[in-house]
C-alpha cells in the first residue's frame, strides 16, 4: 500500500474483514452461537459483508451498487444453498450445493472475479470477505464436522507440520531446480523478515487456502471417495489453481510443484485433521521458496 493514501474507513473495514476470521479461528465456541439465532436471521447475517466493501469503494469514490449488490447477496446465497444441504444431508456425505459453493468461491478467487470492484492495491479484500462468507457458511451454518479450523496451535501441529516439510522440501527443491522453476540465490535476512514474513503468509495465504482445499475441499471429497482419493484430487485441485501464477500463459511448472506440495499439506491436516498443522508446512514452504528460491 505504500505510495497510496490510507482511509480511517479503511483501516476500520480491514479490521470488520479480519473479526470474523479470528473469531472463529481462535474462539470456535463463538460459531456455535448463531444456532440460536432464528433460521432467517442466520441464513441473512452475512449480508453485513457488503459493509466493508462500502467503506472501502466510498473512500476511494469507486461504489458501484452492482459490486454492492454482489456482496450483499452472494454470502446469503451461500447461507442458504448450504442450510439447504445441512438439512438434506444429515449425514454430510457431501452434496452438489458443497460443491457449488466451493466452486463459485474458489474460482472467484482464484480468476479474480471480482478485483475490478477494488482498488488495485487492496483487491485482498476480495479475497478475505469470500473466505468470511465461506467460513460463516460451512461453519455456523453447514456445520461441517471435521474441518480442524482452530489456530490454537499445538505442539503437535508444530510437529506434524514440521515433519512433512521436511519430507516435501528436499524433493520439491531437486524437482524444482531440475524444471527450472527455482532458482537458489544467496540471501541472508534480517531474522525479523523472516519472522514477520512467515506470520503474514500463515495467516493471510496458508491458513485460507488450506482451510478452503484441506478443511472442506478434503473433507468433504473423503465422504464420496475415501481418504485415499479425496487427498490426491485435492492435490491436483490445488496444483491447477496455480496455472495462473507468476505466468502469462498456463504456469505448468508451479501446477505440478503445487500438485505435489498438496498431497504432503494433505498429509498434514489429515493427520489429526488440523488446518494448524497444514498451515505450517504450507507457510514454511511459501516462505523458503520467497527468501531464497523465487
Amino acid at each position: 500500500m505504500l505510495g497510496y493514501p490510507i482511509h480511517a474507513a479503511v483501516v476500520v473495514a480491514a479490521l470488520l474483514t479480519l473479526l470474523p476470521f479470528l473469531l472463529a479461528a481462535f474462539w470456535p465456541l463463538n460459531v456455535q452461537a448463531a444456532q440460536r439465532l432464528p433460521t432467517a436471521v442466520r441464513i441473512v447475517r452475512p449480508a453485513v459483508l457488503c459493509v466493508p466493501y462500502a467503506m472501502v469503494a466510498i473512500s476511494y469514490g469507486q461504489f458501484r451498487w452492482g459490486w454492492f449488490a454482489l456482496y450483499l447477496l452472494l454470502p446469503v446465497a451461500n447461507s442458504r444453498l448450504l442450510y439447504r444441504t445441512r438439512v438434506a444431508d444429515a449425514t454430510q456425505r457431501g452434496a452438489w450445493c458443497d460443491f457449488l459453493v466451493l466452486a463459485v468461491l474458489g474460482l472467484a478467487v482464484d480468476l479474480r472475479w471480482f478485483e475490478p470492484a477494488w482498488p488495485p492495491h487492496l483487491a485482498v479484500f476480495n479475497k478475505m470477505l469470500l473466505l468470511d462468507a465461506g467460513i460463516y457458511g460451512f461453519l455456523a451454518i453447514r456445520r461441517l464436522r471435521g474441518v480442524g479450523f482452530d489456530l490454537r496451535l499445538r505442539l503437535s501441529d508444530l510437529r506434524i507440520g514440521g515433519r512433512e516439510l521436511a519430507i516435501y522440501a528436499p524433493i520439491a527443491v531437486v524437482l524444482g531446480l531440475a524444471l527450472g522453476f527455482l532458482h537458489l540465490h544467496a540471501y541472508l535476512p534480517a531474522v525479523y523478515h523472516v519472522v514477520l514474513g512467515w506470520i503474514f503468509t500463515f495467516f493471510f495465504i496458508a491458513v485460507p487456502e488450506e482451510l478452503f482445499f484441506r478443511g472442506w475441499m478434503q473433507n468433504l471429497l473423503e465422504r464420496r471417495l475415501g481418504q485415499r482419493w479425496a487427498l490426491l484430487t485435492t492435490a491436483v485441485l490445488f496444483g491447477l489453481s496455480h496455472f495462473n501464477k507468476r505466468a502469462v500463459h498456463f504456469n505448468w511448472r508451479y501446477v505440478v510443484l503445487a500438485a505435489l506440495a498438496g498431497i504432503f499439506y494433505g498429509r498434514a491436516w489429515r493427520q489429526e485433521r488440523r488446518v494448524g498443522a497444514s498451515a505450517i508446512t504450507h507457510a514454511s514452504v511459501d516462505t523458503l521458496w520467497s527468501l531464497w528460491l523465487r
